[in-house]
């Protein structure tokens, strides 16, 4: 009797943990709308989207540095702040296809990351709309059916990458209704 209970064991436990894992090809899996690497703000380091965004719940935002809309800097770093120690980031997008960030990748930095103390990751700039458009505002936009009509247009990506949300260029992060859809994601 206890070697067929030890047999039930070798072979029972080994089942149970193989089941109960995840699965490996799963784990390793990247949402599609993150398989994408783009350089960091004036800067030469790559940053793999999936690697450092797989998981947590994504706010995407295309940004200008010479629009009315500039200073939500302050809210969407403010946004970040409050939720980033519960799986939440923003990561941003400058561009000037609406011709509101004429200036070099330094000036886009130095608007970011000096007059409004930007954190959360900034990426090179990058074409948003039209048939130009690049990696993931292709994507946003096909998954959507929404491209950005201006600057700071925000795209809320639940865990696993999809689109959850689009929201205008006067919708405020930091308003109760933004934050509401945003804890619901988290």
């Amino acid at each position: 009797m206890k070697k067929r209970i030890a047999t039930f064991f070798l072979v029972l436990v080994p089942l149970l943990l193989v089941a109960l894992s995840p699965s490996t090809k799963a784990s390793e899996s990247c949402p599609p709308l993150l398989e994408h690497s783009y350089k960091k703000l004036n800067s030469s380091e790559d940053v793999n989207l999936c690697e450092t965004l797989k998981g947590q719940v994504v706010l995407v935002v295309n940004t200008a540095s010479q629009c009315g809309y500039t200073p939500q800097f302050k809210q969407l770093e403010s946004l970040y702040q409050t939720y980033k120690d519960r799986g939440f980031t923003v990561v941003g997008f400058p561009s000037n296809d609406f011709y509101q960030d004429r200036g070099s990748e330094a000036e886009t930095a130095k608007v970011c990351y000096i007059n409004y103390g930007v954190t959360f990751p900034m990426m090179e700039k990058t074409k948003v709309r039209g048939a130009d458009s690049e990696g993931i505002f292709r994507q946003l936009a096909d998954t959507s059916g929404v491209e950005p009509k201006w600057n700071f247009y925000k795209y809320l990506l639940d865990r696993d990458g999809k689109v959850i949300g689009v929201f205008p260029s006067n919708s405020e992060p930091m308003s109760a209704t933004f934050q509401k859809v945003v804890e619901a994601a988290l």
